[in-house]
C-alpha cells in the first residue's frame, strides 16, 4: 500500500490509514474527560493515563496540578505573564518554543501541512483540522442557547455574541 501523498509505502493497510493522518491531520480518538483529540489510539491511551497520575506540583495561583515541575514552570507563564521566547525577526514574543516556531512560519511563508482533498496548504496542524472539516461537513462546537452547530471553537464563541449582546467590532468613530 502506497501514500499517494507523499510516496511512502506500507505491508499493511491500516498502517497507511494512521499514516495518512499525519497528512490529513485527522484526529478520529478524543478524550472523554478533557475532549482532547488524537491521532492514534495509542496516544489517546497515553493521554488518559496521565489523568490517573499523581499531580504533585500544584500553582500557588490556581487550582491546576501537574505531574512534572517543567509543565508546572511552563504554566505559571500564564500567570506571570512572562514569555521567554522572542522572534528574530519581528520581536513578538511567546510563552512556549512550538508557539515561536509555528509563528515564524508567517515570515518564512512555509506551509507544510496540506490537505489531501484537494491539496491546499497550511502553516498549521489546527489549520488544516478546520479546513478538513470544510470536506467532512463535521461541526462539533454546539451553541448552548440555540443548539446550533459550527465547525471550529472561534465560529461557534462569534455566534455566541450574538446571545449575549457582545459586539465582534469596535465603531471607528466612536470606538
Amino acid at each position: 500500500e502506497k501514500c499517494l501523498e507523499c510516496g511512502k509505502c506500507f505491508t499493511l493497510k491500516s498502517n497507511l490509514v494512521q499514516h495518512q493522518r499525519r497528512h490529513t491531520g485527522e484526529r478520529p480518538y478524543q478524550c472523554p474527560e478533557c475532549g482532547i483529540r488524537f491521532m492514534h489510539s495509542g496516544e489517546l491511551k497515553r493521554h488518559q493515563m496521565r489523568h490517573k497520575e499523581e499531580k504533585p506540583y500544584q500553582c500557588g495561583e490556581c487550582v491546576k496540578s501537574f505531574v512534572t515541575r517543567k509543565e508546572l514552570q511552563v504554566h505559571e507563564r500564564v500567570h506571570t505573564g512572562e514569555k521567554p521566547f522572542k522572534c528574530g525577526e519581528c520581536g513578538q514574543c511567546f510563552s512556549q518554543k512550538q508557539h515561536l516556531g509555528r509563528h515564524q512560519r508567517v515570515h518564512t511563508g512555509e506551509k507544510p501541512y496540506s490537505c489531501v482533498e484537494c491539496e491546499k496548504c497550511f502553516g498549521t496542524k489546527g489549520g488544516l483540522w478546520n479546513h478538513h472539516k470544510t470536506h467532512t461537513g463535521e461541526k462539533p462546537y454546539q451553541c448552548n442557547d440555540c443548539g446550533r452547530f459550527y465547525r471550529t471553537s472561534s465560529d461557534l464563541r462569534s455566534h455566541v455574541k450574538i446571545h449575549t449582546g457582545e459586539k465582534n467590532y469596535k465603531c471607528l468613530d466612536c470606538g
